[in-house]
């Protein structure tokens, strides 16, 4: 495994992140080169491959994306149906988050090509690393109770 170092997050990442502690990820997709995690309070929170971030409302997130016709209305009725259902509702593309996953707190970790966020609940954890030189983002569950 990469030796990841804390970072510092700047000014803009500090405002997102304060906006979204709270919010209880329902689901979350892999799009345009960046983590889009679909949020209960009506937003999905952008992660980029550099570690930027945005918070965007969800019906604004998904137009933008660079992704054909088919993509968009699968992301669409994903978001739809998570809203709706939470995270038991059936999806097309977008992967359901675990039951309570309420972001408490947000760890940000960088290494020479790569940027790691850590987004933190109490009992599982939804882990972002990002690889600068291939543009891979993978996300995966930490158990942390």
């Amino acid at each position: 495994m990469t030796d990841w170092l804390p970072a510092e997050t700047n000014t803009h990442q500090d405002h997102v992140i304060a906006h979204m502690l709270g919010a209880t990820v329902l689901g979350y997709f892999r799009a345009d080169e960046a983590a889009h995690f679909i949020l209960d309070i009506g937003f999905i929170w952008l992660i980029l491959l550099d570690g930027e971030m945005g918070l965007v409302p969800h019906s604004m997130a998904l137009a933008e994306l660079s992704v054909g016709a088919d993509e968009r209305a699968a992301l669409s009725a994903d978001a739809a149906a998570l809203y709706e259902h939470g995270t038991a509702a059936a999806l097309a593309r977008a992967t359901a988050a675990p039951d309570d996953c309420l972001i408490n707190a947000v760890e940000f970790y960088t290494n020479e090509t790569g940027r790691r966020l850590l987004l933190q609940s109490d009992h599982v954890s939804l882990c972002v690393e990002t690889e600068l030189t291939s543009g891979a983002i993978e996300i995966t569950l930490v158990r942390t109770a």
